[in-house]
């Protein structure tokens, strides 16, 4: 790359942050119109300040990203984010059930694409505390649906506290299912909510194998309270987007890594 190309590069990446300040969210095809410029320079463009975490990409551009441990988006807004990679991410995982099964899915929206293809049983039973990952099953005959109660935390639609703990106790499961806000692979993986990494802890515990389900943005971030160390989790299954040194690390600990 020249001085100039170099200097170019900057600039634009300058002001893709300043418009991202300004508005909160940028699309791609907005961007490659505006400076003139081809729209894989613009994802590059994008791909480039997420890794420096100063934004998050979202489906067909990127949303401002909040630069604290703690940051909790909603669901909605989760939603657009790595949508494709998620919706390969939940298939795969998906075939990974077989009839019979008993599973907990956590909540999330990689963990409601994992519901959304399952696969043509006969018979399986789904313990699930996240009230989108309920709604994705009523109706479907050959669920049985176990919601196991709690109170309702309203950023992840999941149902938290004492009596989800007491309840979740009560169960042995086949498979769990689990979403992440943060996963680093030599500690473990990251919740920004304590309680609800607390029912994570319960869920894992009570379960004979550990599917952890994240596209491989949330390898480049940690938050604020821990579920797990990388030594209880089974099965990872994430996108093509994981670094080599990561999947080797993965590996190395004894985890199985699909790429979907």
């Amino acid at each position: 790359m020249s001085k100039d190309d170099n200097n170019n590069t900057i600039k634009r990446r300058k002001r893709i942050l300043e418009m991202l300040s300004e508005k909160g969210e940028i699309y791609i095809p907005e961007l490659s119109k505006l400076f003139d410029v081809s729209e894989v320079t613009v994802r590059n463009d994008l791909k480039s300040l997420e890794e420096k975490n100063l934004l998050l990409r979202a489906r067909g551009g990127a949303i401002r990203f909040e630069h604290f441990v703690g940051m909790d988006p909603g669901l909605s807004e989760k939603t657009k984010l790595h949508f494709l990679e998620k919706v390969r991410i939940g298939k795969k995982a998906a075939s990974l059930i077989h009839e019979s099964d008993t599973i907990i899915v956590d909540s999330g929206t990689t963990t409601a694409e994992v519901v959304k293809n399952l696969p043509p049983l006969k018979e399986i039973t789904v313990i699930t505390n996240a009230l989108n990952i309920a709604n994705n099953l009523i109706g479907k005959p050959n669920v049985k649906l176990i919601i196991p109660g709690g109170y309702l935390r309203q950023n992840s639609h999941s149902l938290i506290g004492p009596l989800a703990e007491k309840n979740l106790k009560n169960f042995y499961v086949d498979k769990v299912f689990i979403g992440v806000d943060g996963f680093d692979v030599r500690l473990g993986i990251y919740t920004p909510n304590v309680e609800e990494a607390y029912l994570n802890q319960i869920m894992i515990e009570i379960s004979r194998e550990v599917i952890l389900v994240a596209d491989s943005s949330k390898f480049l971030r940690k938050s604020l309270a821990l579920i797990c160390p990388v030594s209880r989790i089974d099965v990872v299954v994430t996108d093509e987007g994981i670094s080599a040194q990561d999947k080797s690390i993965l590996e190395d600990s004894g985890v199985k890594v699909l790429i979907a």
